[in-house]
């Protein structure tokens, strides 16, 4: 009997914890971020890069030239190399600071990029 009553707390508490991550990470990529603006001209995608990339999906619009700028602050990791291998770009990024990367005027579509490791992914949808 014990057994049982045991196995059946382990149980709730693994399928609990199983909804309770699934519904996080469906609310994490389900979030609105304002990090679009048009100044100019020009459009500009500001991202956050430290241990990964602060929104990992942005949305923007299609056919505008386009800069995606970086914001890091005391980025040791991965994440302060930048690559587009749709665009076969790499670029370094400093520890702290702003860096603008020129993406031109891009069609409808998505570009990919992630850190140099690969272990942290970022999307742009640009959209009509």
């Amino acid at each position: 009997m014990k057994l049982t009553i045991i196995s059946m707390v382990i149980a709730s508490a693994l399928v609990g914890g199983a909804f309770f991550f699934a519904r996080g990470n469906s609310q994490d990529t389900a979030l609105s971020v304002q990090n679009v603006s048009i100044a100019d001209g020009t459009q500009i995608i500001e991202v956050k890069a430290k241990g990964g990339y602060l929104p990992r999906k942005s949305i923007a619009k299609a056919g505008i030239p386009t800069i995606l700028r970086f914001n890091t602050s005391g980025t040791f990791d991965c994440s302060a190399i930048v690559r587009i291998p749709s665009m076969n770009l790499t670029k370094n990024l400093p520890p702290s600071g702003i860096t603008d990367i020129a993406l031109g005027s891009a069609p409808i579509g998505k570009v990919q990029g992630t850190c140099g490791m690969g272990m942290y992914p970022f999307e742009i949808d640009f959209q009509s």
